[in-house]
């Protein structure tokens, strides 16, 4: 139906398009008074201008989609709005007046996605949207592919193509749309085009191929295919899929074909309605009398070229330009002006017509090679043994040289699309410098084709990486073009999967890209193909020279990404469905090159290889680290060159090696610090200086007591002899004294005299920030799996499988802490004995070791109530603390007299003496019985020796301690 508006104006010249339509199909609105007076007689003659618009309406795939022209842009040669749902696009052409002075049609798509189609403002500064995005960027590109080959040859006249979405709903991707809309606009014009055209967007779930899916449907689907196409003939295919088989990418696009056909009958109707009459072009062709004459001077030269295989790329261009050169001098001295203006084009349809001729009647390429032959391989992974990843690789002539760099889950690039995710944690960028064809050049900024380059290969190389949940790193490919000879992109795809193989990313198999081309012999009355050649592993002559570029990318599985470009106007489906078999087999044959250079994901050395960790904290703790407005978690990443980012109660690392991951935690701790446990080892500075010892600061600002006794292994007259304030200790917890305080041991990190080392302190200790992180990194060798394993600082991936720290069983909660000054006080009260009120108080106190039940208990209260450090996991901490307490002079005698019931005398201090009867020996001391039922222990000094005592014998002995758990610990008296 249309719609009219009507307005009163005086008689004049109409420059808009004017119809006249039934009076019941008219919907008129008055844009004067809304009540009109009588006319007067004397006034000028009035008459009505009706200004109409035009819609088609139609179904695709069950949605409703409506093209509309004549309400908006009415100036421009050509305007279109297509909608679907609450999405609709504008799209318009316009053509530039006055003759063609050049040999090239200079066509010029531009796509542009606003932030008001989604109500939004923009966040920029200026609040405005800037230069084009590369999704803007790719959009304009699958517009501009299909439509080019339509524009008549000779048609060098400047066109404009202009989409931008009016209005989006975030549910269909607005690109497929933009390119309906273009060939609906380029069919209302009066420029001169073969189409119209439509463009289809196929998806598959679970089997079932899904007509212009949405975009929650894409995210669930394997196949990402746009195909485009006449009423019989294909233009454009662009796919992205997870290893989609041959077979299955065939039937997905013959089912596209009679889908993307529906769209082309609307715009026939609508162009019926309110299409201009096709305006006549001055059309820049050749002449016959031209072509004749250089034909004869020159093809018999450019074949003898192109029948030598041994010139290569630039050989082949210098010998071609000489004929050119003498062929020009010929036209010189001939005066004939005419055929020199269109030289190098004649030249050049003269080559292609020999080389062409000479493909389809012989089979021989330029080259040499058969038309199944791939070029030359040589592939080389490691390249720059500092870089995260690297490869170089040849093929033929063509060189590539790939890089990967890895960063934390914040370096991830922020997409400001109208549709698709917010974030993209793999990018390949793609990088074509002039030098790489020898040319002299400038580097600007975003450059269309390198763009739609590097996208090709990041879809292709993206079906293979590791989820984000196992692999959190954001990963960047660059490739840089050293040398080009024809397919840079699918050489790029090569590269790029070796060099992600290298940087240790467990991609699940080598993916491997070929491009295939096709030359063509067409019966110039009908236009139809009567003969053909597929050629695989085109150059870039063949590219210039041939009718088509299917660039083909995939594993040994299927294919993850198509890109097809075409030059004539049009090729049968059947034939691009032909070209799939001979890239798969070509494609097979990269492979096992590529296979042959670096099967596997590499092991790479620490010092080079970046780790990422992930640890979790209360938000007191993580305030406490990050500081006030951030300064010491600054201070922290200038000091070690990691980056933190904080989540909720989440903190994110990223290190350049586990060397800087190491230090950083080091730091972590010691800030925010982390649960005490016995045979925790401990890094604390000395912050007081005292007789019996010295205070020493640790875990995050709690405090300690590093007993005198505990200094050495040899005796200790003055403590400030062997440590002083402010100095840096690594100490162990070795339990509470009778009063509360942290007892924490310098000796016990130390050997033994007599070269013997202490215990293996290693397995038991507390998990610190870097054993408890979940900390990424590269995979490695296999017969390095179980090492790797037992590290708790580097959890290895490996066959998509994570490492994690298993929960443990038992956990101490945190000490009771008592300052210096407490304890002070408590040496100088005279009540040193421990009396039954004592023992109650005491009872109140959680003690250091508990049963496993009861720490389980501890642990689900402490972690519901506790602010401080997230609780530690280590998997063999309860084995390893019973491994400690065995290997203690101690323990023996300490489970003896816990599993009797130990009672503590009121009359029992330090220093008084009693008679005791030996009740066990034990390998490391004696039992002994000091009467009422009270158990003491008695430790065996190094030069004694067991066998001088017997169950039963007194011995005369006296309290000099308390254990920890408030046994006696007896001394021998000598009474002489």
């Amino acid at each position: 139906m249309a719609s009219l508006l009507r307005v009163r104006s005086r008689a004049r010249p109409n420059p808009l398009f004017l119809r006249t339509l039934p009076t019941f199909l008219h919907l008129r609105r008055t844009l004067c008074s809304a009540t009109q007076s009588q006319p007067d007689p004397d006034s000028p003659p009035t008459t009505t201008k009706v200004l109409e618009s035009f819609k088609e309406e139609f179904e695709v795939g069950s949605r409703l989609i409506t093209l509309e022209s004549g309400k908006v842009a009415r100036f421009a040669n050509g305007a279109v709005v297509l909608g679907l749902d609450g999405t609709n696009v504008l799209s318009t052409v316009c053509s530039a007046r006055g003759d063609a002075v050049r040999d090239f049609l200079p066509l010029t798509v531009d796509y542009q996605e606003k932030q008001f189609a989604q109500g939004v403002i923009p966040t920029t500064y200026m609040r405005r949207e800037g230069a084009p995005k590369e999704r803007e960027l790719l959009c304009g590109r699958i517009i501009d592919r299909p439509i080019r080959p339509l524009f008549p040859p000779g048609f060098y006249h400047e066109v404009q193509v202009m989409a931008s979405v009016l209005s989006s709903d975030g549910n269909q991707d607005p690109d497929v749309l933009a390119a309906n809309a273009t060939s609906a606009a380029l069919m209302l014009s009066d420029i001169p085009w073969g189409g119209p055209i439509g463009m289809i967007r196929i998806g598959r779930i679970c089997g079932q191929f899904i007509i212009n899916p949405t975009m929650d449907e894409l995210s669930v689907s394997d196949l990402n295919l746009i195909y485009a196409c006449t009423r019989d003939k294909t233009l454009m295919i662009d796919v992205q899929a997870r290893e989609i088989s041959e077979k299955d990418l065939e039937a997905g696009i013959r089912l596209a074909h009679p889908e993307a056909i529906k769209y082309i009958e609307p715009q026939i109707r609508l162009a019926a309605k309110a299409g201009k009459s096709k305006k006549e072009y001055k059309l820049s062709m050749l002449s016959d009398r031209t072509m004749e004459k250089v034909s004869s001077m020159a093809a018999a030269p450019i074949e003898a070229v192109f029948t030598d295989p041994s010139y290569g790329k630039f050989e082949r261009g210098e010998a071609l330009n000489g004929i050119t050169q003498d062929v020009k001098r010929v036209l010189e001295e001939e005066g004939d002006e005419e055929s020199l203006k269109v030289l190098p084009k004649a030249v050049d349809t003269v080559r292609k017509k020999v080389v062409r001729k000479r493909i389809i009647a012989e089979g021989f390429r330029v080259d040499g090679r058969r038309l199944d032959e791939v070029r030359p391989l040589c592939c080389e992974a490691g390249t720059y043994s500092v870089l995260h990843g690297s490869s170089l690789f040849n093929r033929g002539e063509t060189q590539v040289l790939c890089t990967v760099t890895l960063g934390a889950p914040t370096d991830a690039q922020r997409l400001d699309s109208l549709v698709g995710p917010p974030t993209k944690r793999f990018m390949l960028h793609y990088s074509f410098p002039p030098h790489c064809i020898n040319e002299v050049g400038k580097r600007g900024g975003l450059n269309r084709r390198e763009v739609g380059h590097g996208t090709l290969a990041e879809k292709a190389l993206l079906a293979v990486l590791p989820p984000e949940d196992d692999f959190p790193y954001t990963v960047r490919v660059n490739s840089e073009v050293m040398a080009s000879d024809g397919s840079t992109s699918m050489a790029t795809v090569c590269g790029g999967s070796m060099a992600l193989m290298d940087a240790g990313i467990p991609v699940r198999e080598h993916v491997a890209g070929v491009s295939v081309g096709l030359v063509s012999e067409v019966d110039p009355s009908t236009g139809e193909i009567v003969d053909y050649r597929i050629l695989t592993d085109i150059l870039g002559l063949e590219d210039h020279l041939g009718d088509m570029d299917f660039k083909i990318a995939g594993t040994r599985k299927g294919v993850t990404a198509i890109q097809l470009d075409i030059k004539p106007a049009g090729i049968p489906v059947d034939i691009i469905c032909e070209c799939l078999e001979p890239a798969r087999k070509a494609r097979l044959q990269i492979l096992d090159h590529m296979e042959q250079e670096i099967s596997a994901p590499r092991n790479k050395d620490d010092s080079t290889t970046p780790r990422l960790a992930t640890l979790k904290y209360s938000n007191d703790a993580i305030r406490r680290l990050i500081g006030p407005m951030g300064a010491l978690k600054r201070k922290m990443e200038e000091e070690t060159g990691a980056r933190m980012s904080v989540g909720d109660g989440t903190l994110t690392i990223v290190a350049k090696n586990q060397a800087v991951m190491d230090k950083l935690l080091e730091k972590i701790d010691f800030i925010v610090g982390r649960e005490i446990e016995v045979g925790g080892i401990y890094k604390g500075v000395v912050t007081s200086i005292k007789e019996y010892g010295a205070f020493v600061e640790f875990n995050g600002g709690q405090q300690g007591l590093l007993h005198i006794s505990e200094l050495s292994h040899e005796p200790v007259s003055r403590v400030a002899d062997i440590v002083s304030i402010g100095q840096q200790l690594s100490l162990m917890c070795i339990g509470q004294d009778v009063r509360g305080n942290i007892k924490l041991s310098l000796k016990a990190v130390k050997p033994r005299p007599g070269g013997s080392e202490t215990d293996d302190v290693g397995e038991g200790s507390v998990a610190s920030a870097k054993e408890t992180a979940k900390i990424w990194a590269p995979v490695g060798d296999e017969s390095k799996a179980e090492e790797q394993h037992n590290s708790a600082s580097d959890f290895p991936i490996g066959k998509n499988e994570l490492g994690e720290a298993k929960p443990a069983t038992s956990q101490v909660p945190v000490f009771l802490i008592r300052s210096a000054e407490e304890c002070d006080g408590d040496e100088k009260s005279t009540s040193s004995n421990l009396t039954s009120e004592d023992t109650r108080k005491n009872k109140g106190r959680e003690p250091i070791h508990k049963s496993k039940s009861r720490q389980s208990q501890d642990v689900m209260d402490a972690s519901s109530s506790h602010s401080g450090p997230f609780p530690r996991t280590n998997a063999k901490k309860s084995k390893n603390l019973k491994q400690k307490k065995s290997s203690s002079h101690l323990e023996e005698c300490e489970k003896e007299a816990e599993d009797k019931e130990a009672v503590t005398a009121k009359q029992l201090k330090i220093g008084t003496k009693v008679t005791s009867k030996v009740h066990q020996i034990r390998a490391h001391g004696l039992v002994l019985d000091l009467g009422g039922g009270l158990k003491g222990m008695y430790r065996f000094e190094e030069n004694s020796d067991k066998r001088n005592f017997k169950i039963g014998e007194e011995i005369r002995v006296a309290c000099s301690s308390f254990s920890s758990k408030g046994i006696p610990v007896m001394t021998m008296v000598d009474e002489d």
